[in-house]
């Protein structure tokens, strides 16, 4: 072709005529694995070409689809292989066209390729994840904790995509082969466009250019081999190359695969890519080591945990064609439960000791126990034992198949008040209120001296000292009370005659439901009552403080409140010389409508103490900041007095008048 003169439009037509062959032979056989030899309807038994291992292809597809063409029609069978019988899944039965816009309809079963011609993973059929093996359930029995193989959550059905996106960055140094197909596009004196794939003899054909040979030829050095070629013919143009399609590789995932067989990549997949398109190790396989064989030599063994513990994947090798995977049985597994940052049942290498499985799990947490863990090892076959361990020898201790490490917390290890340091809030009526961060059994008149005393106007008697010991014992306390009313509510038979019929019967009993879970929404606020007489003017200086401690100190107040069942509730202001009774208060806001339960009323006092009629409440005389309340009488009956008993409880929780008002 040296000297002959072509001209820029026969080249185009050239170009054309290229590309619709290229078409042709696309519409004959969309397998960019077709340019070698291997049979295109011969599928790998047990690949997730074939889902249902029967090793044969039904269609003329490469892929097990059904190219269809208008009018035909495609068939659904059931497959016996053996002892085993599989029923072809639907995947959608849905049609696409391929890059040379051939109709591909799937017949309802197997895989399908996208746009780009590369296996859609999504429609393979594979089997299940991998079943909980023997040391899972055994770990589960003696733990009590459902605990999984590390690693396995990778291996969701859901995220079994593992192929190499199509848009993937070809590397520089990737060497072109038989079966990759080149796209060139011509600008200049010449334009147009061709897809060539690279035929068995590592070579492409141009029009008018001939055959230029690119087995081998890195993909950083394509651009300038095709440029040198047509420049032999052609001046004044510009040349851009790209990879459309990337020739598949053959490789087999063999051993304890969840999912062995014969899978078919593209070039750019490794070895990950492949174990996990296979659904990854079994239940008796290991993440520790896949073997990669080559031409018969093992060429490399990769740890599975480099990748998901360490992000590492420098030693992840490119696969090539008639690559074998193996996958080698379990090793020792340990499982790590407690105060780390991933429980989960670990597989360790030899050599490696309890230190090294600590640091798989990911350490050790913010609350753990730094001196200790403690190890329960196999003595026999019938019996767990356990020891403690100093952390500090921990990488002396080898682990041992089976094991169960266990970190205890220290977090929630409770300490002595004499070791506890405290942050004490105080505010309201003093001179500089605020938060201080005191010693251990520093005593409230210290805090009270650094707050820089009580203000004139301090009502002491109504102090309000917040504890969090006091609150955690009182929701105890809360919660069982609530426990005994709801079993009360829940045997109790509401036969009474007073309760009317069963319609009214089964009014109640979804009334008093209805409080229990208002009961439950209720917090007690931990509130600690001061024994103190009403007229004092300093705190009790002894008592040692907690942490997170509250005060608050409120300013005096001389009014009355009168609430509940009563004609006009108001609050009364306290007048000077001798106070009222409690009784004339109750008279001043109109007395006890006809509903009113005159039997139970109480009052909560500015301390947060409570007293009831019981105590001679409607005879005493009223302090500043009294609440008196006047509860709604109901209806008597066992269940309804039980329930009652509960504003007791929770006024000396010291929940406000307004909680107590809402259970009568």
């Amino acid at each position: 072709m040296m000297g002959t003169t072509v001209g820029p439009a026969a080249l185009l037509t050239g170009l054309r005529r290229l590309t619709a062959s290229v078409s042709i032979m696309a519409l004959l056989s969309a397998n960019p694995l077709a340019a070698q030899a291997v049979d295109p309807n011969a599928i790998p038994r047990g690949s997730p070409l074939d889902p249902y291992g029967t090793g044969q292809s039904t269609a003329s597809d490469p892929y097990g689809r059904t190219n269809q063409v208008p009018g035909s029609t495609s068939t659904q069978t059931t497959v016996s292989t053996g002892s085993d019988t599989y029923q072809p899944v639907s995947v959608g039965g849905t049609s696409s066209s391929d890059a040379n816009g051939t109709n591909l309809t799937m017949p309802g079963f197997g895989p399908r390729l996208g746009q780009n011609g590369l296996l859609d993973m999504e429609s393979v059929q594979v089997k299940r994840p991998a079943t909980p093996g023997e040391f899972e359930t055994w770990v589960r029995d003696v733990t009590g904790r459902k605990l999984k193989r590390y690693g396995s959550d990778l291996l969701i059905a859901s995220a079994r995509d593992f192929a190499v996106p199509a848009t993937t960055t070809i590397p520089p140094d990737y060497a072109l082969n038989v079966g990759d197909t080149v796209s060139i596009s011509l600008t200049g004196s010449i334009e147009g466009s061709v897809e060539a794939q690279i035929d068995r003899d590592g070579r492409i054909f141009l029009p008018n250019v001939g055959s230029v040979s690119l087995i081998g030829v890195r993909y950083r050095d394509l651009k300038d081999r095709l440029a040198a070629a047509i420049g032999r013919q052609y001046r004044g143009y510009d040349v851009a190359v790209s990879l459309s399609r990337l020739r598949g590789v053959r490789v087999y995932v063999t051993g304890f695969a969840n999912n062995p067989g014969a899978y078919s990549v593209n070039s750019l997949s490794t070895l990950v890519n492949a174990v996990l398109a296979a659904g990854g190790p079994s239940a008796g396989g290991s993440f520790r080591s896949v073997k990669l064989y080559r031409n018969g030599a093992e060429v490399a063994d990769f740890d599975l945990y480099q990748l998901l513990r360490k992000g590492d994947r420098s030693l992840d090798p490119l696969l090539q064609n008639e690559d074998v995977l193996f996958i080698p049985p379990v090793g020792k597994q340990v499982a790590v439960i407690g105060s780390v940052n991933e429980e989960a049942i670990y597989e360790t290498r030899p050599g490696e000791s309890l230190a090294d499985v600590l640091a798989l799990a990911g350490g050790p947490t913010n609350v753990a126990d730094p001196s200790r863990l403690i190890l329960y090892r196999l003595d026999d076959q019938d019996s767990v034992g356990s020891r403690q361990i100093d952390r500090a020898l921990a990488n002396a201790e080898q682990a041992q198949g089976g094991d169960i490490v266990q970190i205890l917390p220290q977090g929630t290890l409770a300490r002595s008040l004499d070791k506890q340091q405290a942050v004490v809030r105080i505010e309201g009526e003093v001179n500089k209120p605020g938060n201080y961060y005191v010693p251990p059994n520093t005593p409230l008149s210290e805090v009270l001296e650094m707050a820089g005393g009580l203000t004139p106007r301090a009502f002491v008697y109504g102090t309000r000292f917040f504890r969090e010991s006091v609150r955690s014992q009182q929701r105890r306390s809360f919660l069982e009370a609530v426990e005994q009313m709801e079993v009360t509510l829940a045997v109790a038979p509401l036969t009474d005659s007073r309760l009317g019929d069963t319609g009214d019967r089964q009014t109640q009993a979804a009334s008093a439901r209805t409080f229990l879970d208002r009961l439950r929404q209720k917090e007690p606020d931990g509130r600690l009552v001061l024994n103190l007489a009403a007229d004092t003017t300093a705190l009790p200086g002894s008592l040692p403080l907690e942490n997170n401690d509250r005060i608050v100190i409120p300013p005096l107040v001389k009014t009355v409140g009168v609430f509940g069942a009563v004609y006009r509730p108001s609050s009364f202001l306290l007048e000077g010389g001798k106070p009222l009774r409690i009784k004339d208060y109750v008279q001043q806001a109109g007395g006890p409508i006809r509903g009113a339960d005159r039997g139970n009323i109480f009052v909560v006092r500015a301390n947060g103490s409570v007293l009831t009629r019981n105590r001679g409440a409607m005879n005493a005389r009223v302090l500043p900041g009294d609440t008196i309340f006047v509860p709604v009488k109901t209806q008597s009956s066992s269940v309804w007095a039980k329930i009652r008993d509960i504003a007791q409880i929770i006024g000396q929780f010291g929940l406000s008048a307004a909680a107590i008002a809402a259970i009568d």
